[in-house]
């Protein structure tokens, strides 16, 4: 049996009352009270969440722009120093490698943060289309990466530090920030649907500034959250997770983060022939938001259907903790996906109604 990897803050979780699991080869915790708890903390007041699991490689070099507008659907141009983007990384039949987040440093000096269980799959097919002039490094083992969203996420972590955290806009980061003394990259970026940061410092800090952290949102509502409830928080804002929402036969279009394939890009890229013909002629499926009629949680790879025809098949579904209602996120054919037509997911021996709902769930503020 292989041996689970672990985060420099896995010493950390039975402080907490950490439940582990496997996650993707990770011994993560899934919750540390509860996932309805930790969600609701994040949506009322703060969590906080250990994400050193996800990979970071650095891209540099007089060649490193032209490298990733190949490698990436975003347009990587458009960035200025400071500034994040979210894209995703295509085969040439559209499917998708990975959704990504990359981070301008400076002038060809970019960071990339990759979902963990795709770390090495990533660098292996950005190394194989490498050319001249690009520097890429796998430094994934330098860095711990700390997420805390909540409407008081700011709040709690300026406590730490002198650098005004309001200054810091949307998709965009300062480095050298001392968090508790700790130099850090802050980011107001997350996967939840809420305000906050992902903070990325040195794998030896990363116990300190867990509990500093912890320490300054104690009496403001905080809780240490674990995969349940980031799971929980992103489906509710649709927020595509790979191995589910995205894969190597589901193309960003399909998932509905068209907003990140830029085909009219001033450069080829990998896979625009198939992803331009879907923007332009609408991809074959969709995935749209699902409310159960009948009583049943609709669950990943359970089976869609319309009359006697697969349709399709849920990607994501829980009882979410926001609205309890049963609800999915499922890929289908696009000619069943307008609101309110009514569909059946095969929920164990039975075929269960739902309807097709307005997705995403949530949103901030709403």
């Amino acid at each position: 049996m292989a041996t689970l990897l672990r985060t420099p803050l896995f010493n950390t979780y039975k402080e907490h009352g950490g439940k582990v699991i496997d996650f993707g080869g990770w011994e993560l915790p899934v919750q540390f009270s509860s996932i309805k708890e930790e969600h609701e903390a994040v949506r009322t007041q703060a969590g906080l969440f250990d994400v050193s699991h996800m990979g970071e490689f650095e891209v540099k070099g007089p060649n490193a722009l032209s490298f990733l507008q190949y490698t990436m659907t975003n347009d990587v141009s458009k960035l200025q120093n400071g500034q994040a983007q979210y894209t995703a990384m295509c085969y040439e039949n559209g499917g998708t490698v990975d959704d990504l987040l990359i981070y301008k440093r400076d002038e060809n000096d970019y960071l990339l943060v990759v979902n963990a269980s795709n770390i090495e799959k990533d660098f292996e097919w950005l190394n194989s289309h490498k050319t001249e002039g690009v520097e890429l490094v796998n430094v994934s083992s330098e860095y711990a990466q700390l997420a805390i969203q909540g409407p008081k996420a700011e709040m709690i972590l300026q406590k730490l530090t002198d650098t005004d955290l309001s200054e810091i806009g949307f998709f965009r980061f300062k480095e050298d920030v001392s968090l508790a003394g700790i130099p850090s990259l802050v980011s107001r970026t997350g996967y939840t649907g809420e305000d906050g940061f992902e903070i990325y410092l040195k794998t030896a800090n990363a116990e300190k500034l867990w509990k500093s952290v912890l320490e300054a949102g104690s009496e403001d509502g905080l809780l240490p959250a674990g995969l349940g409830a980031r799971d929980t928080l992103r489906f509710e804002a649709k927020l595509a997770l790979y191995g589910q929402e995205l894969t190597k036969d589901i193309t960003p279009i399909e998932a509905g983060i068209g907003f990140a394939v830029k085909t009219d890009k001033d450069a080829d890229f990998i896979g625009k022939e198939v992803l331009a013909d879907q923007k332009k002629n609408g991809a074959p499926r969709k995935l749209v938001g699902i409310e159960m009629i009948d009583k049943g949680i609709p669950r990943s790879h359970y089976e869609v259907f319309k009359g006697d025809k697969k349709i399709g098949e849920v990607t994501t579904g829980t009882q979410s903790p926001s609205l309890k209602k049963n609800l999915g996120l499922v890929l289908i054919d696009k000619e069943y996906s307008e609101l309110g037509t009514e569909v059946e997911v095969q929920i164990r021996q039975k075929r269960l109604k739902a309807k097709v709902a307005a997705s995403p769930f949530y949103k901030r503020g709403k």
